[in-house]
Parts: structure tokens; sequence; C-alpha cells
């Protein structure tokens, strides 16, 4: 009898063990175990916290980024009735979660229990009242804590570009994995000038104490000068790799306005680069255009706006500075001026080295005379033949040499730019004839000289190879004290001088 009682009280016992297990790995189980946490919780009070995306002007809410990265790393996160699933950018093998919408699930904290929901850009976060004032503050420093070490280990740029077709709802900004294989170091600039800005970089990031004690914006803006192919872009991803920063693209062109201009800046971050290309392009073509204006562009490069943030890089590309307003040149507005100048014969070999794997060749010398002449191209037309013609370095480096010698023809031989050649190598004359006869662009003209039919001083331009400007001819002595200049380049006839329409000079019988 004593033996039927045991066994029958282990049977018992096994049984409150066994079934909860077993009903736990089915979904009435699963039900059962929700409605009962939903019944225990029927007898607490509770506080709800929202957590929205942006704020009322519309800037990202930190605490919600940091709070989605969070919910989604939760074991729990996989565990709910419907779950996102989309594949990693870099690596279409992994799998994330990404958790829905109107979606509840738990979480675990000191022994208390806290619920999240997601609604519509806002997180909702439920506490028992009585329990809030002990794992509140706690809580939300864990979560941020986790989710800063969570984002460390798989820290990735993005690229936020102002493209967003509904502002009103979701910001200004939208954004894409930012994966620009360039770095500083491949940039086509010379050696020296990478390793300053990679200095003034570091110098930068740890000068928020210093820069705070000078009651300065802790910010700091460059200028990427020089001709359309030099690597500017490519330098700026590679500038942003090295410190690790998201870049902010601004479109000027879907700028409606200063104030627009102005909550594009409010809605960055921290710890981010903005970047305007073409700022010289755009300032040209502002004057047809009453979006934006100067003003506008200089308060949003130092304006009293730029206080809202911190920790910014602000990067701005024209192609030739000389055409850019000086107030926007002045220090404050630009801090550090980068020249990316066309190729030479030192960037040529780098060029070769990086993408035909050649340190020498038989070909150079003709290639380095061609660039001594003044011929030139863009690091972006030579890279792109080497990297058409990689295949054979011999081939790569003919056509590199053809289209050397093809932009030599179109300017002249030891051209510089701004000047036009004609194809005996000489200056070619402007076409500016006025009804007297005058003159323009002759050559090796000395010192200086007055003349009588004009009141303007001719100088010697040494630096534009002796070109210079000349104008009102009028007797016969100022043209015979010119044939006697010219008598080693052309050869000396009787007659009178004029200008054809090709600029040349004509001599008739």
């Amino acid at each position: 009898m004593i033996l039927i009682i045991l066994l029958f009280g282990f049977t018992v016992i096994s049984s409150f063990w066994l079934i909860p297990r077993v009903l736990s790995r089915t979904s009435i189980g699963h039900f059962l175990q929700n409605r009962w946490r939903f019944l225990e919780e029927c007898f607490h009070s509770h506080q709800f916290y929202k957590i929205p995306k942006f704020n009322h002007h519309m800037q990202e809410n930190q605490l919600f980024h940091k709070i989605l990265t969070y919910l989604n790393s939760l074991p729990s996160a996989g565990d709910l009735d419907y779950v996102n699933l989309f594949s990693a950018y870099n690596n279409p093998n992994e799998i994330t979660l990404l958790i829905n919408n109107d979606q509840m699930f738990p979480d675990v904290f000191l022994g208390s229990r806290v619920y999240w929901q997601m609604d519509e850009n806002c997180f909702v976060l439920k506490v028992r009242r009585k329990e809030k004032r002990r794992i509140l503050s706690s809580y939300l420093q864990h979560v941020c804590k986790t989710a800063d070490e969570i984002e460390q280990k798989r820290k990735e740029l993005r690229l936020y570009l102002n493209a967003e077709k509904s502002p009103e709802k979701n910001g200004r900004w939208i954004s894409t994995p930012f994966k620009h294989p360039a770095t500083i170091d491949t940039a086509m600039i010379d050696s020296d000038l990478k390793n300053k800005v990679k200095t003034d970089l570091e110098l930068f990031l740890k000068s928020k104490s210093y820069y705070h004690r000078l009651g300065r914006v802790w910010k700091r803006s460059y200028l990427l000068y020089g001709p359309s192919g030099t690597g500017k872009s490519s330098f700026i991803a590679g500038m942003a790799k090295f410190l690790s920063y998201d870049v902010y693209d601004v479109d000027m062109s879907k700028v409606t306005c200063d104030s627009d201009l102005k909550l594009l800046l409010l809605q960055t971050t921290n710890k981010s680069m903005i970047v305007i290309e073409d700022l010289d392009r755009f300032l040209v073509e502002k004057e047809k255009s009453k979006a934006v204006s100067l003003s506008g562009v200089l308060n949003f490069m130092d304006g009293i706006i730029c206080c809202c943030g911190e920790e910014r890089v602000m990067v701005f590309t024209v192609s030739n500075k000389d055409h850019v307003d000086p107030t926007i040149m002045r220090p404050g507005r630009i801090d550090f001026h980068i020249h990316f100048p066309l190729c030479d014969f030192s960037s040529f070999k780098n060029l070769a080295s990086s993408h035909l794997g050649i340190k020498e060749h038989k070909l150079f010398p003709q290639v380095e005379e061609i660039f001594q002449t003044g011929a030139s191209l863009s690091p972006a037309e030579i890279g792109e033949i080497m990297i058409s013609n990689r295949g054979s370095p011999t081939r790569a480096l003919k056509t590199v040499i053809n289209a050397l010698q093809t932009n030599s023809g179109k300017t002249g031989t030891g051209s510089k730019p701004g000047h036009d050649y004609s194809g005996s190598g000489l200056p070619r004359a402007p076409r500016n004839l006025s009804h007297s006869g005058s003159i323009d662009g002759l050559v090796d003209l000395p010192s200086k000289l007055m003349h009588s039919g004009s009141t303007r001083t001719v100088d010697e331009a040494s630096d534009h190879s002796g070109v210079f400007c000349m104008d009102g001819f009028h007797t016969g002595k100022e043209l015979k004290n010119l044939y006697g200049l010219l008598k080693n380049r052309s050869r000396r006839r009787e007659g009178s001088m004029d200008l054809d329409g090709e600029g040349k000079v004509e001599r008739t019988m």
C-alpha cells in the first residue's frame, strides 16, 4: 500500500514537472504562457515611455537608433510572431533580424520585466510603476552601452542624401551603406600633403577641450580645389574612412531656401562629414535662381546654426578657387586648402605602379619628355587608359603617349593653361582689333614701353612666356621698332602688318 502511494506521488510530481516543459514546446504552451503573463501584468500599474525617432525639429533621436540596435540583438526578438529578415549589404549570406511594427516583447533587467513595442516612428517602453525608480535610469544606460558595443563591432559608415520624398514624416535624409574603397593614401597628390592632412585630422579629433577653451565650435573645414577628374571625391571618401565618420552629401539643387539649408544642417549628427561638391558652379548658377543666397551659404558654413552640433568636418570642392567669392574663403569658413592638380610625371609613375604594376619602363623617358612640354591629362583619364589596357603595360603606355600628344596638339607645344597657342608654338593673338589697327598678343617686348597712341603701359610678363598686350600702334617708327623685335622669328619684308580672323600675323607686299 505504501509502495502504491509512493508511486502515485512520484507520478503526480513528474507530471507537474514534465507537462509544462512539454507544453512549452507547443503552440498551446506558448499561448498559455502569454495569457498568464498578461493576467499577471493586469494586477500591476504601469508607466509608459515614448521614444520618438525625431524631435520637433525633425532631428534624429540618437536614443531611438540605439534602442533599435539593442532590441534587434536580443534573443527574444527571434521569438516574436513576426520578424523581418534582411541580408547584410556586404555579405549576402549573413541574415539579420529586424523587429516588426506593433510587436510587443519582453526584456528582463535586474529581475524586473519590461516590455517594448514599436509603433510607427517611435518605441514605447512599459515599466511597472513600483520598479521604475529602481531600474529605469540604469536600464537605459545598459541599453545605450550595449548598443555602442554592438555598433563598434560592426561599424558601418553610411552615406546620407537629402533626397527624402516625405521629409515631414521621415526627416530630410535617406541613407545607404558607404563602402567606397578609396583611402587618403591612394590619392594622387603629394605625399607630404597627404601626411599633413592626416596629422591635421588626428589633431582635430583630440581638440575638443581646446576648441571649447577658445569658445569655438568643434568643427573643421576643408576646401578641395582642382580640375575635374583629379580625385577630389575619392579623397573625401578617404577622409571619411580615416575619421570613421558618416557622410552627408548636400545636393544644393534640392535646397529650396536658406531656412531649408539650415534645417538640413540641424538634422545631421555629431561625428559626421558634411560635403558640398562643385560649390563654385552653384554660386554661378545661384545668380539665375533665388533659392539659396550667398548669405545662406555663409551662415551654413560658420553661422550661429553651426553650434547645434559638434565634431563635424565640412568639405567643399571647387574647380577653381579664384572664381569663388573671397568672403567664403576666409579663415574660419575654410581652414585647410588642398590642391588637386592635373597629372604630372611623378603622378604618372604612381599611377603606372598602382594600375600596371611597373616601376620602370623603356617608354618612361618619352612620357617624361611630353610632360615637360606642358601637356597633361587628369589622373582619371590616365587611370582609365591604364585600366582598359592593364593586360599589356606597353600598349597602355603607348595609348597614354598618344593621348598626351593629342592634348598637346590642342594647346600647342609648351602651352600653358589660359593661353591659346598656334601650331607654330607661338601664342596666338586674341581677336581684339580696333578701328586704328591696334595689335594684341605679340611676344618678347623688353621692359616697359609707353605708346603715344595709348595710355596702356605694358610690362614684360616673365611667367607667361613673355606674352603681353599692346594697343595703339599708329606710326611708322613704332612699326619699325616692332619689326626689329620679331626679326629672329619671321622674315622681314616691306609692307604693312595686320591680323587675320585666326589671330595670325600677315604681311602684304
